[in-house]
């Protein structure tokens, strides 16, 4: 028996930003919305700090995304 299995994993994502962090396009797709940003920041007192902004965006071609800068790394993160 195998142990649990984790859904969603995260996959890297190339993303061109604004200077304040607001993505511009992900992967080659043009954002056409910002649905909702929020900031997570969890686990302040280990080792290793989660600090993300993650964007629901909305692409040109209508699609829904999620991506998260993960702000400790400096890399970018799409969301299943």
């Amino acid at each position: 028996m195998t142990g649990p299995r984790r859904l969603a994993v995260p996959t890297r994502a190339t993303v061109w930003a604004e200077a304040d962090g607001c993505p511009l396009t992900v992967d080659g797709l043009a954002v056409d919305a910002v649905r909702e940003s929020w900031l997570i920041e969890d686990r302040w007192w280990t080792e290793r700090p989660l600090r993300r902004r993650y964007w629901e965006l909305v692409t040109t071609c209508g699609r829904n995304l999620v991506v998260f800068h993960d702000l400790t790394g400096g890399r970018w993160w799409r969301q299943r």
